[in-house]
């Protein structure tokens, strides 16, 4: 789905994504911390923006997660995952965030984050 930032006018895509963390308060509060503002490995986030994701939040509720990407607007999100999953410390980093989640240590983001598909939205 391709959007306008209103206030810059830029166009861009949204994705939306969910993914389950395992149902235990301390790996919880680990998982926030690791997410905390600078405590994301820099490899991590330089690696995002290097395969065209401009933005994104993580959102949580319980154990769940939802993730909003906002990313250029010509974003092949299956040739994204796969490129991101090869950059620096990117497989050590989804090793590493597997212990507080639903998944295998050996999943890419790609395949942990399930996409959402959008059923409403709000017009003007």
């Amino acid at each position: 789905m391709e959007y306008v930032n209103k206030q810059t006018f830029k166009h861009y895509k949204r994705f939306c994504k969910i993914l389950l963390l395992k149902d235990d308060p301390q790996l919880i509060e680990q998982y926030r911390k690791v997410h905390a503002p600078g405590a994301v490995w820099p490899e991590i986030t330089r690696g995002m923006r290097e395969v065209g994701i401009l933005d994104m939040e993580i959102y949580i509720n319980g154990n769940r997660l939802f993730m909003i990407m906002d990313t250029v607007t010509d974003f092949n999100h299956d040739k994204a995952m796969a490129e991101l999953a090869g950059k620096p410390r990117q497989s050590e980093w989804e090793a590493f965030v597997s212990k507080f989640q639903v998944t295998s240590s050996e999943a890419s983001a790609g395949e942990k984050w399930q996409l959402a598909e959008r059923i409403f939205k709000l017009e003007p």
